[in-house]
């Protein structure tokens, strides 16, 4: 799923599902308003207790279509982020340049999951190197890309809670959110969704702590709890390492 027009949104998961937990309900709000939003996954999740990599590369293309994406890519780093540290920032920058997004979504900062705050870290880092014209990437053709910085850099909020910088409004997104979860039928208890459920689990796979029935739960409430700091009835929050500008204070909820 490739388009080559720049994109107001693109958002980075250091494995499928990632996004889809914590900036789902962003990338559907953005999708409504008309703007042009996308996922580009560094892996295929190929260490995941449940499931396969090719299972979990059919559950995110199902989810994309919910999500209402433009855009979703895997650039096929290995599970675990083992990469040589230059592979890894060079395929992000590639991408970077490749969608030219104004604004930029990444993995907590910290997290449970090792390979989160590593992916947070090498996407922030990309997202400055691909603004220096003296680094060159290639297109899969051949065709030299230009240099391209992101003007927001955003780390969403994963398993562990951390204090959001700021908090997006996604009441009236959030059940399209879940119906993205949902299409992650190999990795989730999420009674009734069945978009990508080209597998089941057998009962042989193992319980992890997001197969049970109350995670989604939790989801849920995160959501809402994101939401109370708002006044709003979900949200979704986000933490920034640079200050954030404002045309005016009318933008301020």
């Amino acid at each position: 799923m490739a388009d080559h027009l720049p994109l107001d949104i693109l958002a980075f998961g250091a494995h499928p599902d990632d996004v889809e937990l914590s900036a789902g309900g962003t990338l559907v709000k953005a999708a409504m308003q008309g703007k042009r939003t996308g996922i580009v996954d560094l892996t295929r999740g190929e260490l995941g207790t449940r499931g396969s990599a090719d299972l979990r590369d059919h559950e995110a293309a199902a989810s994309a279509k919910v999500l209402g994406l433009a855009v979703r890519e895997n650039l096929g780093l290995k599970d675990g982020l083992p990469e040589d540290e230059e592979k890894a920032l060079r395929a992000l920058i590639a991408a970077l340049r490749r969608h030219r997004p104004r604004t930029v979504l990444a993995n907590a900062l910290h997290d449970r999951h090792t390979d989160h705050g590593r992916a947070a870290e090498l996407v922030h880092r990309a997202c400055f190197l691909a603004g220096l014209a003296r680094i060159e990437t290639t297109e899969p053709d051949g065709t030299a890309q230009e240099a391209h910085r992101p003007l927001h850099v955003l780390h969403y909020i994963q398993d562990r809670f951390r204090e959001p910088s700021i908090v997006v409004d996604i009441t009236g997104a959030e059940e399209r959110k879940y119906r993205a979860i949902g299409c992650y039928s190999s990795q989730f208890h999420v009674p009734g969704a069945s978009e990508g459920q080209a597998e089941i689990p057998s009962a042989s796979d193992l319980a992890t702590p997001i197969s049970t029935p109350d995670f989604m739960a939790v989801v849920r409430g995160r959501d809402i709890t994101m939401g109370r700091y708002i006044g709003v009835t979900s949200g979704e929050g986000f933490e920034s390492r640079t200050p954030l500008g404002l045309e005016d204070l009318g933008h301020l909820i």
